[in-house]
């Protein structure tokens, strides 16, 4: 069967670099062939140099996109009348052209890095695993799994990823040197991430094979990983997703080793030319000569690694969203379509997973919120939340809570503007790594801008007159409002807002004082999490490869970091490398009731910030000092934060928080008063409670909706209890406490609430 003009048209549009029309013409008849040559050469002037990508808007391509564009209309037309769906896959697109150019240049370079490879030297090397233990191996042949094998296969099978000197390391990549040697499973989370990150590699391979898209980035995240591909004229729907889980299985099976090869840029952009996302990339992002991919199977894509050793080490793996998005987050880019997924090396460990998102559907945040009518948004104002009543009861009671530590804590509460002129932050420098992150606005021909963080503001009160030694630390603290330009694609209920406010303080003090402040700080924070019941995990993250200030400061801060966290008690690991350029940093991590872990406290030391706000304080010979700036918060955005504890707790507000703490439930309208008269005394006694005085409910439908609501405490009133001034209590998990006084009554909820109680059980 002859194809048609379109068919013929579309080929010619795919005519890449270095071809010379071999591709072009591949599988072409007589005919066809002789049609070909006479479509191409009529374009031939639009094309300009023929080995060159043909330009989108030339009228070449405008002729291809049209006949491609009619297939679709015409397939999606006799689908629509069939009354079936229309999506990016229908059917597979079969294997891509740009697959064999690429996979050819490879080749040939793989061919010459493992002849260079033969050639090196191999010499002895002493390999020290984390017991002390030695192993003997040769530089440029052992490889950490063999290492791992030579121990046992059992630990081989199950090591996901290598720590060589503190570096991931692929299992096969051969040690260079005399190295320390760590051998990461799947519980270990940098360990997680290289398992996802290469399960974001076997979803991309799916997605070419299937839609033979461009593939932009794919990176692990929190809990699974995406890949973005860019389709013409296409989507992806939920109903692809079998298609995709049943390539993915192909392969798995097939167990393709993961390949690194180091590039240079010209080769790779020779590479890639096909793809104008991974040019792009090479273009703007690779500022070195070389870079490396990395391959399995048919895929090779722009990486740094490392990966697993294959791909039969992800045994189950799901396809779990669909998304439109933007090329790196831009309104007015490309739209791309991203495709998430999860994955485990058991697929016992899948099932576990699929229960806990069930779980997580049911106390998801924005359901609750609306269930408990806590909060909402509005379109008027994208990413700005609505707290009603009992949502900013919770919110003042969050900030009440933090504010009393920060009267035991020596911290002085401040309030700032909300907007500045651009010169502020131009002074900190985030005008020019974060302008497009803030909304800013002309008046007066100058520029300003809504704050997105306190900390500049907080140098400008420091600043305002001189300070002594005797002053320090200054610890400021601030729940000013801050505002940041966050895409309206990316808002997620409460964890992702444009309009937020934070427990955010900074402490001004002397290089000698970090030791005692981290100290507090750390103190701060786990009291804190003991009273909502989170445990935590805590992180040093040191000095980068690029870093500003003087190293002997830096090595002094780390220390004084390290010092502290031992003397908190608990434990703590290091993360080398991983401090921000301008100063040391803890990580603090909470896991909830579902095991999943949140970024919400700050721990930062800040060297630069002082600099650049030129902050002085007169120290005790008269000398003028730079202080130091340590960045701390402990909730994080209070937004988050409730969003956070509304799934953590289900909705099931501990006491001390609730926003329906008691409902008085009258036997009879006859008992009305009285319930009304409980109800006040409660109400000014502090406790957020309501009287049900609905005439047309029975008492127990009463009851049971109080529980349902989840009010932590049920008072019955009747007769009896009116005549004796007390109430008949009961929790809403239905535990009858019995008849109590009123006086009684307030007195234990008090208890209660000022020792914030998680359960009624203590009442």
């Amino acid at each position: 069967m002859q194809p048609t003009v379109g068919v013929l048209l579309r080929r010619c549009a795919v005519w890449t670099v270095g071809t010379g029309g071999k591709n072009l013409y591949r599988g072409c008849g007589s005919k066809e062939w002789l049609m070909l040559r006479q479509l191409h050469r009529l374009v031939q002037p639009t094309l300009g140099n023929r080995n060159k990508t043909l330009h989108p808007c030339s009228q070449f391509a405008t002729l291809a996109s049209k006949a491609k564009k009619e297939k679709q209309k015409n397939a999606a037309a006799e689908k629509a009348a069939a009354g079936q769906p229309s999506s990016a896959s229908d059917e597979p697109k079969g294997q891509p052209e740009f697959i064999d150019h690429r996979i050819k240049i490879y080749d040939e370079l793989m061919a010459q890095y493992r002849e260079e490879l033969e050639k090196k030297e191999k010499s002895p090397i002493k390999v020290t695993l984390p017991d002390g233990k030695q192993v003997d191996g040769l530089s440029w042949q052992t490889t950490p799994y063999e290492v791992a094998k030579g121990i046992s296969q059992g630990l081989a099978d199950n090591t996901v990823i290598a720590r060589v000197n503190n570096e991931l390391w692929d299992l096969d990549r051969p040690l260079e040197g005399d190295c320390k040697l760590q051998l990461l499973k799947f519980d270990d989370p940098d360990a997680q991430a290289v398992f996802w990150h290469s399960s974001a590699h076997i979803l991309g391979e799916a997605m070419e094979k299937r839609y033979c898209g461009h593939l932009c980035y794919g990176p692990p995240i929190d809990n699974g990983f995406y890949y973005d591909m860019f389709l013409e004229g296409s989507g992806i729907s939920n109903q692809d997703y079998g298609a995709l889980e049943a390539e993915v299985k192909k392969i798995v099976k097939e167990k393709q080793p993961f390949e690194r090869l180091e590039m240079k840029k010209a080769d790779l952009l020779r590479m890639f030319e096909y793809n104008q996302f991974k040019v792009r990339i090479l273009n703007e992002k690779v500022t070195t000569d070389t870079t490396t991919v990395y391959r399995c199977g048919p895929l090779i894509d722009l990486c740094r690694g490392p990966h697993v050793r294959n791909t039969g080490k992800v045994k189950a793996l799901k396809v779990v969203k669909n998304s439109a998005t933007y090329w790196e987050g831009k309104a007015d880019a490309e739209t791309l379509q991203r495709v998430y997924g999860i994955s485990f090396p058991d697929p016992k460990q899948l099932k576990e997973w699929e229960k806990i998102q069930e779980e997580a559907a049911k106390r998801d945040h924005r359901k609750l919120g609306k269930e408990q009518e806590l909060f909402f948004f509005h379109e008027l104002s994208p990413g700005s939340c609505f707290f009603q009543p009992k949502g900013a009861h919770i919110y003042n009671t969050l900030m009440d809570f933090i504010r009393r530590e920060y009267r035991k804590r020596g911290f002085q509460e401040v309030i700032s503007p909300n907007i500045y002129n651009a010169k502020l932050w131009q002074t900190s420098g985030h005008w020019q790594h974060y302008a497009e992150n803030m909304f800013s606005f002309e008046s007066e021909k100058e520029t300003f801008a809504l704050k997105p963080m306190n900390c500049p503001g907080h140098c400008l009160i420091f600043d305002h007159r001189n300070r002594s030694w005797r002053e320090l630390p200054l610890r400021m603290a601030d729940f000013g409002v801050l505002h940041r330009n966050e895409l309206s694609g990316a808002l997620t209920g409460l964890t992702r807002v444009r309009r937020f406010q934070q427990d955010d303080a900074h402490i001004f003090c002397m290089p000698e004082q970090i030791r005692e402040e981290i100290t507090g700080c750390l103190d701060f924070l786990r009291h804190v999490y003991t009273v909502f019941g989170f445990t935590f995990n805590l992180v040093l993250s040191t000095r980068p490869e690029k870093y500003l200030g003087e190293i002997e400061v830096w090595n002094e801060a780390e220390k004084a970091l390290a010092e502290s966290l031992d003397k908190f008690g608990e434990p703590w690991k290091e993360n080398p490398g991983d401090g921000a350029f301008y100063g040391p940093k803890i990580d603090i991590t909470i896991m909830d009731a579902l095991k999943r872990n949140h970024q919400c406290a700050t721990i930062q030391l800040d060297f630069q910030l002082p600099i650049r706000f030129n902050l002085n304080y007169i120290d005790d010979s008269g000398e003028k000092k730079r202080p130091v700036i340590i960045h701390r918060a402990v909730l994080g955005s209070v937004e988050r934060m409730i969003a956070i504890l509304t799934e953590n707790y289900a909705g099931k507000w501990p006491f001390w928080l609730s926003p329906r703490q008691v409902m008085v439930v009258p036997v009879g309208p006859a008992y009305d008063e009285y319930a009304d008269n409980v109800r006040q005394r409660l109400h000014e006694a502090g406790f957020m409670v309501e009287a049900d005085l609905d005439a047309g409910d029975t008492m127990n439908k009463k009851i049971r909706n109080a529980q349902l609501a989840q009010f932590n405490f049920i008072l019955v009133v009747g007769e009896k209890e009116r005549n004796s001034e007390t109430v008949n209590v009961r929790t809403r998990d239905n535990k009858v406490h019995g008849e109590v006084s009123v006086d009684d009554l307030v007195a234990k909820l008090s208890k209660l609430r000022d020792e914030f109680a998680r359960g009624e059980d203590q009442f």
